[in-house]
């Protein structure tokens, strides 16, 4: 009964010490998320606006200038960014993103998968390290943004995708990550970063007229690496602040786990302890009845 008791005062112990690390990073990730939240804040509509107004005047051009990132191939070499994180213990933020990107691949591009002609770069050590070790063909240029993430940073990453499109190594380019919209809250989705996607005209929609300053041809090119590097950029903050989210949420339920498991094992400790002094009492009664008889 002795050796019961301190099984269950070991596990006691165990889990109000595994306790006090969940309620502590629970705290860290709420003071990165506050941070990594303003950021993001901050830079969705900015990075909106110019998506919709790059859209506009691709979709607007009917062809009037050669413009090599809106244009649409053949497609027989695909690129996917899968922007996940660099550590665990964030509930199932990773393992949903990277579900998504393999949904993506098996119903988009099975054609090119069997050829072996597609492509992962992995924004964030647990998605590169899961699509090495299941053989996919990854890039570990880009993998460690988040140690220091920058625009800078980001921008080679953006770069490098917009390069290999106009060198034809990629005829598409596709942006798997998180959409922040609160701390319990992500939404995974696919982003399609090149060719840059047109506007979808409806029956009656009147075409937009345009006045550029400078030239039409001189601007696009101009804006174009820009919003593209701008739309990466805030896929990576979305992500982040997502992370930071999901953590968050995940040590507050693992805290709240933890109350409840040590509820039962007091209950349990309680028990042991009272059935050996019951024990205890009853060898004692038991004995002075011996002697006295």
């Amino acid at each position: 009964m002795a050796g019961q008791l301190k099984e269950v005062r070991n596990r006691i112990k165990s889990v109000q010490s595994t306790q006090q690390i969940t309620k502590a990073m629970k705290m860290v990730s709420a003071a990165k998320l506050r941070r990594a939240q303003d950021a993001i804040t901050q830079m969705r509509p900015y990075s909106k606006k110019l998506q919709e107004m790059l859209s506009n005047i691709v979709s607007n051009s009917d062809g009037d200038m050669a413009m090599p990132l809106a244009t649409d191939r053949p497609v027989e070499k695909v690129l996917m960014i899968v922007v996940t994180s660099d550590r665990g213990l964030a509930g199932a933020f990773n393992a949903n993103i990277i579900k998504l990107a393999k949904l993506t691949i098996n119903q988009r591009y099975p054609e090119q998968y069997r050829k072996g002609q597609v492509a992962i770069w992995g924004i964030g050590k647990k998605g590169y390290e899961h699509f090495l070790k299941n053989n996919y063909r990854t890039d570990a240029t880009f993998k460690d943004i988040f140690l220091n993430l920058t625009f800078e940073h980001v921008q080679r990453a953006s770069e490098a995708a917009v390069k290999g499109f106009l060198n034809r190594e990629y005829d598409v380019v596709e942006i798997v990550y998180s959409q922040f919209r609160n701390a319990a809250t992500q939404q995974f989705t696919v982003e399609r970063f090149l060719p840059i996607p047109k506007v979808e005209k409806k029956k009656g929609d009147i075409k937009a007229d345009f006045i550029f300053d400078p030239s039409q041809e001189e601007l696009v090119t101009e804006l174009m690496p820009k919003i593209l590097n701008t739309q990466l950029y805030k896929a990576v903050l979305d992500s982040n602040a997502s992370e930071h989210g999901a953590r968050m949420t995940a040590m507050d339920k693992a805290s709240e786990n933890a109350n409840v498991l040590l509820k039962n094992l007091k209950i349990s400790y309680n028990r042991a302890r009272q059935a050996a002094i019951t024990t205890e009492l009853t060898e004692i009664v038991s004995g002075a009845a011996a002697l006295q008889g």
